[in-house]
């Protein structure tokens, strides 16, 4: 859980500490979390191993998903201030990554989609799950997660996987039932229907973002837009945070697609951003959500 308020600066946010706090009793009192299973950093805290530096942030994503296996249950929380990049490794259509800024950012830097995808969703097994959640300024692909659903719970966005069909698809079955021989194969036979089309270059193959993880990321807009640092029933809070909790507080049973419709139609009274759904493999949107 990283919630930066950016105190003194000239970038200074008022609700995102609260925004952790609240995540986590909701965490804590809606899905059975304990306290002693989190780390928790923000820039109120004196204790150096938990301020919401690059370093630490990075640290701590490692330690989210160092040794986990399948059916364990993770959840990456970060309310901040998000950017772009210009995308270097050419993975990106609109020519820009989506980025994290700690609160060292001026001397240390941005953290980019990409090395957010590689530090916490490439290490994750078949049957793991992992629930990313981004109130931030263009964190629509924050994860880097190759299908963005809509809200009538298809994909919409142009992507190599969904192009490639149903080898990516085949690929995944077969790595879910531990055929790797047939995930090879199906990533191989699609390597070469890119190759062939002249579509997308050995670079883009390599690439590849998808992940057999249950991995989903739930972000506050969409990638040209902004999140909104608001003020919520006479508290500081960010509005994704805030519309996220309050639809599961209102609704405990929800499907993935009405919470997103449900996020979206909250906000929408208010604010002009449009919260965005994610994820790394094809997914069912009307099965339920569960962190």
């Amino acid at each position: 859980m990283v919630g930066i308020n950016y105190f003194g600066s000239k970038n200074e946010l008022r609700g995102c500490i609260n925004d952790v706090k609240n995540m986590s009793q909701f965490l804590v009192q809606r899905w059975g979390y304990k306290w002693e299973d989190m780390v928790i950093l923000t820039d109120d805290l004196n204790d150096r191993a938990r301020v919401p530096t690059k370093e630490n942030i990075i640290r701590a994503m490692q330690w989210l998903v160092k040794d986990a296996r399948p059916n364990d249950s993770l959840v990456f929380h970060f309310s901040g201030h998000g950017g772009v990049t210009e995308d270097l490794n050419g993975d990106e259509e609109s020519g820009f990554d989506d980025v994290i800024y700690p609160v060292d950012f001026e001397v240390a830097g941005e953290i980019v989609d990409d090395d957010m995808h590689d530090i916490m969703v490439r290490p994750l097994p078949p049957g793991c799950k992992l629930t990313a959640l981004y109130d931030s300024c263009h964190s629509g692909t924050a994860l880097d997660l190759p299908y963005v659903y809509s809200t009538k719970g298809v994909v919409k966005e142009p992507n190599m996987l969904k192009e490639a069909g149903s080898g990516a698809l085949s690929a995944f079955m077969a790595y879910n039932s531990g055929n790797i021989g047939g995930a090879i194969s199906s990533l191989t036979s699609m390597a070469k229907k890119f190759a062939k089309s002249g579509n997308v270059n050995s670079d883009s193959i390599k690439q590849f973002k998808g992940s057999p993880a249950d991995v989903v990321s739930i972000s506050g807009c969409k990638d040209d837009q902004t999140s909104a640092d608001a003020l919520e029933n006479g508290m500081a809070t960010g509005a994704m945070s805030w519309s996220f909790i309050s639809t599961m507080t209102q609704q405990p049973n929800q499907l993935y697609l009405s919470l997103l419709n449900n996020m979206r139609a909250l906000l929408s009274a208010k604010y002009s951003q449009k919260p965005q759904l994610s994820a790394s493999h094809p997914m069912d949107m009307s099965i339920q959500f569960i962190m």
